[in-house]
């Protein structure tokens, strides 16, 4: 029977594929609490350590004024490992225009920017966001059925406009996968419960997703594989 790779032999595979970490790189990572980044803030602590390794690493939390408080047992667990980790306080709900709806777009938007301007204000040249495979099959389906466009999230953007690359380390790693980590190491559980979520498209590209490979990790494997594996030649 095939042995299933490690979850941090796929985040390697990632990193050495894309480039993702290099010498010299400050990098700074979002820490919403969640699986998904705390996964990632674990792979680069234990990253740090190895010999080869000469990157310097801060885990940063923004903590709007409507979501849950970010769990103290991560607090303590990053502790442990020697991660460093600041939590900003944030007040997005002021931001919102005058008939404008707060939704899940809108506050991961206004996150993303305060990353953003933390990092360019202390001379951070990526950001690492906890975005999986599942995520960038979901947004390839909603860019394709809602835009009309062959498109998704990719593992290393350098903004155009911005001194700042954001790369995605998790990008072969499943959630599956994600679930039965994080549950086994004790971080699973903890979820945005805010009362403005509207991310109706994301779950119904989900539930689509779900459909098309029926659940299937290697199916979604494949299609992913697809995105670099473009036939021109049978395409109009």
């Amino acid at each position: 029977m095939k042995r299933e790779p490690k979850i941090s032999s796929l985040i390697d595979k990632a990193v050495f594929d894309y480039n993702l970490i290099e010498k010299g790189d400050r990098i700074l990572i979002g820490a919403s609490g969640g699986k998904d980044s705390t996964l990632l803030i674990e792979y680069f602590a234990n990253r740090v350590k190895r010999p080869d390794c000469n990157f310097e690493y801060k885990a940063l939390n923004i903590q709007s004024d409507f979501a849950p408080e970010f769990p103290p047992s991560l607090k303590t667990y990053f502790s442990d490992l020697h991660v460093p980790f600041e939590s900003v306080n944030v007040n997005i709900l002021e931001r919102v225009k005058e008939n404008q709806k707060m939704n899940c777009y809108w506050c991961s938007t206004q996150r993303r920017t305060e990353l953003l301007n933390y990092a360019m204000a202390n001379g951070f040249n990526k950001i690492a966001l906890g975005h999986h495979m599942d995520d960038v099959l979901e947004t390839l389906l909603m860019n394709m059925l809602n835009k009309g466009e062959l498109s998704t999230m990719i593992p290393s953007l350098k903004y155009e406009n911005y001194p700042v690359t954001v790369i995605r380390p998790l990008y072969y790693v499943s959630e599956s996968r994600i679930v039965d980590y994080a549950k086994e190491k004790g971080f699973y559980g903890f979820t945005c419960t805010c009362n403005y979520q509207d991310n109706s498209q994301r779950k119904a590209a989900r539930k689509k997703l779900e459909d098309l490979t029926d659940g299937d990790l290697i199916k979604k494997e494949k299609l992913l594989t697809s995105l670099k594996n473009i036939n021109t030649n049978y395409l109009p």
